[in-house]
């Protein structure tokens, strides 16, 4: 069986943000960003095969989801001006760990998928990206958005958690749905993974000056 369309897309991100790493400085979270996505695509891979082979790998994307959320949580704080909002975001960011560890080995347990804390994450996520958004628009200075990394990150985290929410957060349920449906769903996460990482990538290169580096690279 052919591999998954979007990790294609996952290993072009990392690759974008590995060639990039040391062309330019820039904050903490894009330099670790590229090995962030390496660990994704092993697990994700690892992942795939567990189920090919009919093994479970539902506590697997459990612990995914949680490091994933935190980790955007962590870039959305670095992105944000308010002292007072990153304190917050970092309470967040702690209480939401213990929240969804709970919830994994003592609430919904590990062989079912977390939707609770997972459509938790979700809103978190929409709800700091929404405020990133709006501190932005109150910056006084001019802003190239097209050249800012952190504008392509947000943007696509909120798009995908605002359209996975209703998705993810019932897939405990899926299997009780018409297989037609369950295709279409899984169709649509994977447009939704390819857009995702799509706009990772546009993060990572928008800062090259393309002309400068092509005389460079002569």
């Amino acid at each position: 069986m052919d591999m998954p369309f979007e990790y294609y897309f996952i290993a072009l991100s990392m690759l974008a943000g590995f060639v990039t790493l040391p062309r330019r400085k820039g904050p903490l979270y894009l330099r670790i960003f590229p090995f962030f996505l390496l660990v994704t695509l092993v697990t994700e891979i690892w992942a795939w095969e567990l189920a090919l082979k009919g093994i479970t790998n539902t506590a697997h994307y459990n612990f995914i989801s949680v490091t994933g959320c935190v980790f955007y949580l962590y870039i959305l704080r670095h992105e944000i001006f308010l002292k007072r909002a990153k304190k917050i975001i970092l309470i967040i960011m702690i209480s939401y760990v213990i929240l969804s560890l709970y919830n994994i080995f003592f609430g919904q347990k590990i062989d079912s998928f977390h939707t609770m804390t997972y459509s938790l994450g979700c809103f978190l996520i929409v709800a700091v990206s929404i405020y990133y958004f709006y501190e932005l628009f109150q910056v006084p200075r001019s802003i190239d958005l097209k050249r800012e990394p952190a504008f392509w990150i947000v943007s696509g985290l909120l798009f995908f958690y605002v359209c996975t929410l209703p998705l993810l957060g019932v897939v405990n349920y899926l299997y009780t749905f018409p297989d037609i449906i369950n295709a279409a769903l899984e169709q649509l996460i994977t447009v939704l993974n390819v857009l995702l990482y799509s706009l990772f990538t546009i993060a990572f290169l928008c800062r090259i000056n393309f002309k400068r580096f092509m005389l460079s690279s002569r």
